[in-house]
């Protein structure tokens, strides 16, 4: 499970995605965001469906670490899903057997949950992980808040506190399965037992984990230290960032999405309701 996960990663490549400034990924991931909690419609949830399934396809990414990445919150989308179809009480009962209810309301609602989280994570994960090296993240993240720097609010700094978060969490992974793999040699066993069991099992992880995470951050302190980091005061980039034309269109496209889907939550017709008998 741990090897799966995929966050923080990034995969080179020369797709269009991955020649889009970094500035424009994270507005347009955050419009994309927007669009995700507001759809409410079966047609808008169609429309972001596509339009996730076309970022992905552009990504030219392969599938196999699409669903890789997805396989942590197969827990949370059996759940969610579960949960609404079974304790949603409106709309046309169509089964009704022993103590099980199931409404249509609540399939719809399954529906529209799976689609929204299956987008928003497989869109973010392309936007800003797959196809955004940590480096080029933490530029972008800083030069879009440049203008806070006016008050005094360490842009910098902040930056490149995210950019080390997200670069750290693949070898932090690593090092986790490496520390679980080491404690099922010494007997430990993390798959079977109560659950106090298993808590105080973790502990044999987590301890050695943290000194792990600790050493690394001073290994990295003194590793910046040597280079003559200072701060951001008086640094200058070799590679600025500079818009272009494509990521203008692209931001346009990313806003007409987000209208598309407010206006395709006001037509009278869901396709959902009409295929469930509402």
């Amino acid at each position: 499970m741990i090897r799966d996960i995929t966050l923080g990663q990034y995969f080179p490549g020369n797709s269009p995605i991955h020649k889009i400034d970094a500035r424009a990924k994270i507005i347009m991931t955050l419009i994309l965001i927007v669009a995700v909690f507001v759809a409410s419609s079966g047609f808008s949830f169609a429309l972001l469906f596509i339009v996730s399934a076309t970022v992905f396809l552009m990504s030219r990414i392969s599938f196999k670490t699409l669903v890789k990445g997805l396989k942590p919150i197969v827990f949370v989308l059996i759940f969610t899903t579960l949960f609404q179809i079974f304790f949603t009480r409106t709309g046309t009962l169509l089964v009704d057997w022993w103590i099980i209810k199931i409404y249509s309301n609540g399939i719809i609602y399954a529906i529209k949950m799976f689609v929204r989280i299956i987008v928003l994570i497989s869109t973010t994960s392309v936007l800003v992980s797959y196809t955004t090296s940590p480096i080029v993240l933490t530029d972008g993240i800083e030069g879009l808040m440049t203008p806070l720097a006016k008050i005094k609010v360490p842009v910098h700094d902040f930056a490149l506190v995210m950019s080390i978060a997200l670069r750290f969490i693949p070898t932090l992974l690593e090092e986790t399965e490496k520390i679980m793999s080491a404690q099922k040699a010494r007997g430990t066993d993390f798959s079977t037992g109560s659950l106090m069991k298993r808590a105080r099992a973790l502990l044999a992880v987590f301890v050695p984990l943290l000194a792990s995470a600790v050493r690394h951050a001073f290994e990295l302190a003194d590793a910046m230290i040597c280079r003559g980091y200072r701060g951001g005061k008086g640094r200058t980039k070799l590679n600025k960032m500079k818009f272009r034309f494509f990521d203008f269109i692209w931001l346009l496209l990313s806003a007409a999405v987000l209208a598309g889907v407010i206006l395709l939550n006001y037509v009278p017709i869901d396709p959902l309701n009409m295929i469930f008998g509402q």
